[in-house]
């Protein structure tokens, strides 16, 4: 056969394989899902940032976990992918990280973030307007106040925590010392978070549990120097203290300064608030002994029941322990594989009206305290608890409540 001849059949059979193939592709391209997104917007830069890195750890554990085990199956096995942004160290870097956010990722389902109450607060004036469902591990109450469709608390609000909080450590301090607790002092920063905890005590909290404050100071962060805010503690000897910082170099600061002046020890026992008291970063930076026997009001913490979890999380990251910010960014994750297998499209509208529908025992409600999830009409999920975890011989053990505890409560004896 000639080569012309040759040429003029492979002609129309090239062209033939050519179509062939171009029609192939789009069956091929459809056969893979379009991975769904969900954002996670924490700091990841400035003075917050250690928590912000824990925070998506967790979120990346649960992504690649849902992915191992195939995915969304109601989207048949698409896969979820995060998209990170860095909230910075302010309110506008907060807020301007969503705005972007939202302008380039039009086809986000959901997001997650981001740890300090007063960014989250800006964040989620971007995401509310965007109709984009937002789930928090932020204590303020004022983020589920506003009426807000669209923004979903998992922890027990600020107030929640603090009213639920006090009685037990009230109890616990007559039953060691063998007479009740008379005076309280507080040292805490002004962000949203510490003043939502302790607004109800300040409003007949403290009154009805016949504590008198006798210290009572607040600053800005970042702090330079702790000595004044210390000395007013060391002047006053309340029967115990609230010391509520929300940066880890703020919480350095005060504990050291609490045990320079002699108070450390439990001469005045000391009570926290946040996921930043119980950060393996602290540990590197506070001595343990310094750390020893202070006591940490929490909205989430691995006890009873996740040990295999923890383990699997201390393995893939290197971790020391998993704390409250990585199990709650992992929990959430799960929350929106469950409404995305609920809603069956990746719609952020339906995965918020799924959510708002979940009433479950089972799946994600594992990750939280309570053991059910569900979330009411302003967005706070029913029944969160507050959990005590107790820095014990250099390690934050959970100690309340009696489901989760794998430790015992000790008060300091002064």
């Amino acid at each position: 056969m000639s080569s012309k001849r040759l040429s003029g059949l492979l002609g129309p059979l090239s062209a033939a394989l050519a179509a062939a193939a171009m029609a192939a592709a789009p069956m091929a391209a459809s056969a893979e899902p379009q991975a769904v997104k969900v954002a996670v917007i924490v700091p990841l830069s400035g003075p917050w940032a250690r928590s912000g890195e824990v925070h998506l750890m967790g979120a990346k554990a649960a992504v690649e976990d849902i992915n191992a085990s195939g995915g969304i199956k109601a989207l048949g096995g698409a896969k979820m992918e995060l998209v990170v942004a860095d909230a910075g160290d302010s309110i506008e870097k907060s807020k301007n990280a969503a705005q972007r956010l939202v302008a380039q990722e039009p086809d986000l389902i959901g997001g997650t973030g981001a740890f300090l109450s007063s960014f989250t607060l800006a964040i989620t004036e971007v995401t509310e307007r965007a109709s984009l469902p937002w789930l928090t591990l932020s204590y303020a109450d004022s983020l589920t106040s506003r009426g807000y469709k669209y923004v979903f608390q998992t922890s027990a609000p600020a107030s929640v925590q603090s009213e639920s909080m006090l009685p037990i450590i009230t109890k616990l301090a007559q039953q060691v010392t063998g007479k009740p607790a008379k005076t309280v002092g507080i040292v805490m920063d002004n962000t949203a978070s510490q003043v939502s905890f302790t607004k109800p005590m300040r409003e007949g909290g403290l009154e009805r549990a016949g504590l008198k404050l006798v210290t009572d100071e607040v600053f800005t962060p970042p702090l330079s120097d702790a000595t004044s805010l210390v000395q007013k503690l060391r002047n006053t000897r309340p029967d115990f203290a609230l010391m509520m910082p929300s940066t880890v170099p703020d919480a350095k600061l005060l504990l050291e300064k609490v045990r320079e002046m002699g108070l450390g020890k439990g001469r005045i026992p000391l009570i926290a608030s946040g996921g930043n008291m119980v950060v393996p970063e602290l540990l590197k930076i506070v001595d343990k002994e310094t750390l020893e026997g202070l006591i940490v009001a929490v909205a989430n913490w691995p006890g009873k029941g996740s040990e295999a979890l923890v383990e699997a999380f201390k393995k893939r990251t290197g971790e020391p322990w998993m704390t409250q910010d990585s199990l709650s960014t992992y929990g959430d994750i799960w929350i929106f594989k469950e409404a995305l297998e609920k809603a069956g499209v990746a719609d952020r509208k339906k995965v918020a009206e799924a959510m708002r529908s979940m009433d479950t025992d089972t799946g994600p409600s594992a990750y939280y305290p309570g053991e059910r999830l569900r979330f009411d009409e302003k967005g706070r999920r029913v029944g969160a608890e507050v959990v005590l975890v107790q820095w014990q011989d250099g390690l934050p053990v959970p100690v309340y409540p009696p489901n989760l505890a794998l430790g015992e409560l000790k008060w300091p004896k002064r």
